[in-house]
């Protein structure tokens, strides 16, 4: 049935919505494509399910021509499959939970690990029946904190999850490899510009994990690359580490007055008019920083912990909340603070910290709960480098202080941050960094799954052996929202020819009766060889306003019957380019088709 203007389920608005920040919110907001519900919550129109369909349909054939069978879960799950992973608390207040009327626990699904493991353990028990690769496109939640960009991060979300199932980790790399491979195609057809980046497996686990993130200066996430190829979500960045320097002849540890120096800079400026020495001057990189923060864990339990890296540097909370999850970081409060008589504002040193602080006691789990607090260091802290950091006493600081020699720590973590020039782990260059939307993530899970619901099937031999895994998700979404973040001007939307709500848009502009009889026909025709058509046929609405409607609506062709139709010919416009073409209504037809074959290179 032709798509009429006049009857469709649609309005466009002239002012950005008060609560849009970036140009896809305000736009498909604007252009009627989705309204919002709530924060993070949004209702879909139908020019917005045209536009998800095909983005999905995408995505399906891909995952289809890979061997991907196409399955479907309830979003409403029990909590004993997340009990048994432990996801249940890892998640902890990311995750809408609810009773029903008898009081057993459910949650809204934000994935689907657990319930993916049990349907193929449910059903096979062999080797032969492997590999296998199972996928769904659904809605998921989460309890997003703060909601933002609209689709980009909301608390209901939809997104194609796929997982692989083989009986050895070879059967995974290849899995992997075809996913991986299937995704850059996807996004090869949506026309979605997209880096790959070694990203964190965090609280999924697994032994390899990568992001395929959409460059925008909008985006959540920044990544880095370097000259030699080198792609890495910041999270995943890895300090090259100096060698160990000697201890001997290293001078002794010296405390020496540093009044009124709480900050890095005042510490510096201190250092360099009371204690300068004769080889250069001291910089923000001589001293040793060292920040109190604190980690909530799943589990309620909140422990401080310390982080000492290079005063030249600030903590990076995404990068430590990476090598701690589950746990969320958070900065120290006062009330964390109070009783803590050895922690001195502005010169914390490592003497009250881990290993060499008072005597601790730890849970069952290796958390601080008395004592000196858990201590970990940047990896530039090697043994044997010296450094200027705090002495536990209001207006002084100890210099020289060795690493190795005079203090150690629990461990180190990669908790700085990571700054544009920085040298590639891998050697192949100084590094840049840019933002971008997640757009997908893929994993090798392995076994973790598997193990923790007894997923297993018997091989060759007649064994029972753990089945290994991998994830694969798409945010199917945020993917839209990417599109038309990628896709647009100052008048509106400007969708590829693959994802538009329709291929072209007649416009039927003045008040003559012939022209809105050709129109018609033209769309009719059109619809007749195949190409998706949006009439616009509201006879009492100006010229003016259907052309900035079709701009703001962004379908990639309109072809405009009005004034000149009396001159023998419409008009072929191109959204993309502002290009216009005269042609005779009777070839409009072929022309169209024409130019929407050639877009969608069928």
């Amino acid at each position: 049935m032709l798509m009429k203007m006049s009857s469709l389920f649609v309005r466009t608005l002239r002012e950005d919505p008060a609560d849009a920040e970036v140009a896809s919110h305000k736009l498909l907001v604007r252009a009627g494509y989705i309204r919002r519900a709530a924060p993070g919550i949004y209702s879909w129109l139908p020019l917005g399910l045209k536009v998800l369909g095909k983005v999905e349909q995408i995505v399906r054939e891909e995952m289809d021509a890979i061997g991907a069978q196409e399955v479907h879960f309830p979003a409403l799950l029990p909590k004993e499959p997340y009990e048994a992973t432990g996801r249940w608390v890892e998640y902890g207040p990311n995750i809408f939970r609810l009773q029903d009327r008898k009081s057993a626990d459910y949650l809204l699904a934000p994935t689907h690990e657990e319930m993916f493991t049990l349907l193929v353990k449910d059903l096979y028990s062999s080797y032969k029946d492997l590999p296998l690769a199972l996928y769904q496109i659904q809605t998921k939640y989460r309890d997003e904190a703060r909601p933002r960009a609209g689709l980009i991060r909301g608390r209901e979300f939809i997104m194609k999850d796929a997982y692989s199932f083989d009986v050895d980790d070879a059967g995974l790399d290849r899995s992997y490899d075809l996913q991986r491979q299937a995704y850059q195609r996807i996004f090869a057809r949506l026309g979605l510009e997209h880096v790959i980046v070694k990203a964190m497996s965090g609280a999924m686990g697994g032994s390899r994990s990568e992001e395929f993130l959409h460059p925008t200066p909008i985006g959540e996430d920044t990544f880095v690359r370097s000259p030699g190829g080198y792609t890495a979500n910041v999270e995943a960045v890895t300090t090259p580490v100096p060698d160990p320097i000697p201890f001997d002849g290293l001078p002794a540890a010296e405390v020496l007055d540093t009044p009124d120096s709480q900050t890095i800079e005042t510490l510096v400026d201190a250092a360099n008019r009371l204690h300068p020495r004769a080889e250069r001057p001291w910089e923000a990189a001589d001293t040793l920083k060292n920040v109190v923060l604190a980690l909530v864990h799943p589990d309620g339990l909140r422990e401080l912990i310390a982080v000492g890296l290079p005063g030249d540097r600030e903590v990076d909370l995404k990068r430590l909340q990476a090598g701690v999850e589950p746990a969320e970081v958070q900065p120290a409060t006062e009330d964390d603070l109070k009783g803590r008589t050895e922690l001195v504002k502005g010169y914390i040193g490592p003497a009250v910290l881990g290993p060499n602080g008072a005597p601790r006691t730890l849970d069952d789990a290796g958390r601080v709960t008395a004592g000196a607090m858990r201590y970990l260091l940047d990896p530039r802290v090697v043994p044997g480098t010296a450094w200027v950091t705090g002495a536990d006493a209001d207006g002084k600081h100890v210099f020289n202080l060795v690493a190795g020699r005079d203090f150690t720590a629990d461990g180190t973590i990669e908790a700085a941050e990571v700054r544009a020039g920085d040298p590639a782990p891998d050697g192949s260059g100084p590094l840049e960094l840019a933002r971008g939307i997640e757009i997908g993530h893929i994993f090798a899970l392995g076994r973790k799954y598997a193990q923790a619901l007894d997923l297993k099937v018997l091989d060759a031999n007649g064994k029972a052996v753990v089945v290994t895994m991998g994830s694969y998700g798409i945010g199917i979404t945020r993917a839209l929202a990417a599109l038309a973040e990628a896709n647009n001007d100052d008048r509106g939307l400007v969708w590829p020819m693959q994802v538009a709500p329709a291929h072209v848009h007649v416009l039927a502009t003045g008040k003559d009766q012939q022209v809105f009889e050709v129109a018609e026909r033209l769309s009719r025709e059109l619809e007749a060889a195949g190409v998706e058509v949006l009439y616009d046929d509201r006879p009492k609405v100006s010229a003016g306003v259907k052309f900035a409607d079709a701009e703001l609506l962004g379908v990639p062709l309109s072809v405009v019957v009005g004034r000149s139709l009396a001159d023998g010919v419409v008009e072929v416009r191109t959204r993309a380019t502002g290009e216009r073409e005269e042609i005779a209504p009777e070839l409009a037809v072929a022309r169209v088709r024409e130019l929407v074959d050639a877009a969608l290179e069928r």
